[in-house]
């Protein structure tokens, strides 16, 4: 369950999680020569700190370079210059679409081509797994007594469970909720286990990604409260629902509202996704047949809409015998949501 360090000191994949938290709050860590901070929690003290280091680099992710009209490194990143009076606030106006429309940015914004795309990459890598807005600000130089140095690219660490119990549930009846916890300080996800499950036959399966607003608040914007009521429904005589932490299709809850003020602004939820910076959907869905296997169970009738969810599992060894579709909680609210899903991401009738 803990990750086992040949000394007392960090090694690499535990300098990555340090360095998720220290973007967190607002701290600059170092990846291959480059000092990086957050655009969205760096403060004034710590710019100009790295300001003195030399001159200012910003990177954001293709999907936001195609909003702020700039070319990107082979699609997935572009390097932009910082001007010299940038203060943190322009650094967050770039990264954050909120204002895009409201108040349009003032250009131009120049691209960087010449330098090694490899430590931004990184950066926007730790930034996404910290759910921050995908934007970087770093500067080419040593890095400081104190700060954060990566040696490789960061790796997820798989899950592993942490403890299990009885749970009688109103929609599933009797049955048991699995802890597990991915490494390295990443997240908790759960597994709903009810009824009587027979590992020897494709058992009955969803996979279910969190969803505050619509799972504990009950809101129209989506069908997952519904969807997740069902499922649980399902399992009653026999089944498994695995809860994963991967909020707003992996973006987090902030980035969600995020999503959803532009949304307010006329976007669908795709594109409200790509102006942020992130891509349609960043689950990883791994991280399920990962659960599953745990649970002993490789055979499954999957309930979903989701095509990437069959084929996740499937390139993951699981046998996936039968799609149980999912269609609940359709209304007025959501109708748009659920024919841009089917419209953009695929899903099934």
């Amino acid at each position: 369950m803990f990750h086992e360090g040949t000394s007392l000191g960090p090694d690499g994949d535990e300098l990555a999680a340090r360095a998720r938290a220290d973007l967190r709050i607002g701290l600059p860590v170092a990846a291959g020569g480059v000092v990086l901070g957050a655009a969205e929690t760096l403060g004034a003290g710590r710019l100009a700190a790295m300001r003195a280091l030399g001159p200012l680099r910003m990177a954001v992710t293709g999907r936001r370079a195609a909003t702020l009209k700039v070319a990107a490194y082979g699609g997935d990143l572009a390097l932009l210059e910082v001007p010299e009076g940038a203060d943190a606030a322009w650094l967050r106006a770039v990264a954050d679409p909120a204002d895009d429309l409201r108040a349009p940015l003032k250009g131009p914004l120049r691209a960087d081509r010449d330098a090694d795309p490899a430590p931004w990459r990184t950066g926007l890598t730790l930034a996404k797994a910290a759910q921050l807005l995908p934007a970087v600000v770093g500067v080419l130089a040593p890095p400081p007594p104190g700060v954060t140095v990566l040696d490789g690219a960061p790796t997820p660490g798989a899950p592993a469970p942490v403890a299990a119990a009885r749970l009688p549930m109103a929609l599933a009846g009797a049955g048991r909720l699995h802890v597990f916890r991915e490494g390295l300080g990443g997240e908790e996800h759960y597994a709903v286990e009810a009824g009587t499950v027979d590992r020897s036959a494709p058992v009955l399966v969803r996979l279910h990604s969190a969803c505050f607003t619509g799972d504990v608040l009950g809101s129209l914007k989506c069908d997952c409260g519904p969807q997740l009521h069902a499922a649980l429904a399902a399992i009653r005589e026999g089944g498994v629902v695995l809860y994963l932490n991967q909020e707003g299709r992996g973006i987090g809850l902030a980035n969600k509202m995020r999503a959803y003020d532009l949304q307010d602004q006329g976007f669908d939820t795709v594109e409200a996704n790509h102006r942020l910076g992130f891509e349609d959907d960043e689950r990883d869905f791994r991280l399920g047949a990962a659960l599953l296997e745990r649970l002993g169970i490789r055979r499954i009738r999957l309930m979903t809409n989701n095509p990437r969810k069959i084929e996740m599992m499937r390139a993951q060894g699981v046998e996936v015998t039968e799609r149980v579709p999912l269609h609940v909680g359709r209304g007025a609210d959501n109708a748009a949501y659920l024919d841009v899903k089917r419209a953009k991401s695929g899903h099934l009738e």
